[in-house]
């Protein structure tokens, strides 16, 4: 599997990279605490967040800023982990804590900026209640997210899981599933490529904007922001918290300034945590 990362910057123009996913460009790496910040991103709605922040906010405050897009949720972790780029924007909590476990990785979050309300859409069915029985359904195949998805459609009354499966559930976790639903697991960069082809997808934040979906308008049941453990927040590896770059950034990402830029670029889709 191979990425296509972006590079913009505040002196470079933009020009395209590919990444394997252990060996992420090794010639062109972060830069150290001198030089410019490389920040890897999912590129809807982190890299836009990022670029607003660049274009507007990063010279006055003294900080150099450059953002490398990913379309995957592995390239960003394994890049900031070899050292490839300073730091990443894309993930939330649950997600990290799977990943660092899984791979050995020493990831930190540095703070929290927004959240993506995962939602289930459908190109076949006006509303949840309209699925009929032995419906497919896509979710996302990796750890975190699919217990995210089957947990907004157990919150929804289409399915039960068991008590306590917390962010491993799996459909092998389904106690009740009265319509008989049928369960595809993809890469979550697909699920809403896959929209014409199953009968609806539970789809991440950023990938439904992306697809020009409308997460506030057109999902059929929408997580609640009230209390919810995904915000997405800007990370380092271990050990670069203090880096001044990267606590100039934090406060930049959390400035009245961007709270304004995603409250007018995302109605309601994305929501700032701060």
């Amino acid at each position: 599997m191979r990425n296509t990362a972006k590079i913009t910057t505040a002196v470079l123009a933009a020009g395209a990279l590919t990444f394997g996913l252990t060996a992420c460009g090794s010639s062109d790496s972060g830069s150290g605490s001198d030089g410019p910040l490389v920040v890897a991103a999912s590129p809807t709605p982190h890299a836009e967040i990022l670029n607003y922040v660049r274009d507007n906010l990063a010279k006055d405050a003294g900080l150099e800023l450059e953002v490398r897009e990913f379309t995957d949720y592995v390239t960003p972790n394994t890049a900031t982990e070899d050292g490839s780029v300073d730091a990443n924007y894309f993930q939330n909590q649950p997600y990290l804590d799977d990943f660092n476990k899984k791979n050995g990785t020493h990831i930190v979050p540095v703070v929290t900026v927004h959240l993506e309300p995962l939602g289930l859409y459908s190109h076949k069915v006006k509303s949840a209640d309209d699925l009929k029985s032995g419906a497919t359904i896509a979710v996302p195949n990796d750890t975190v997210n699919e217990a995210r998805a089957l947990k907004l459609l157990a919150d929804n009354g289409l399915i039960t899981l068991k008590d306590g499966v917390g962010n491993e559930a799996t459909p092998a976790d389904i106690t009740k599933n009265p319509k008989q639903l049928k369960f595809k697991e993809l890469e979550a960069a697909q699920t809403p490529r896959s929209l014409d082809d199953v009968d609806a997808a539970v789809v991440n934040g950023n990938y439904a904007i992306e697809a020009d979906l409308k997460p506030a308008e057109d999902a059929l049941v929408l997580e609640s922001a009230e209390n919810n453990p995904y915000g997405n927040f800007l990370a380092v590896k271990e050990g670069s918290e203090k880096d001044p770059r990267v606590k100039k950034l934090a406060e930049l990402l959390t400035s009245p300034e961007v709270k304004k830029f995603i409250e007018d670029e995302y109605a309601g889709s994305v929501i700032a945590s701060f």
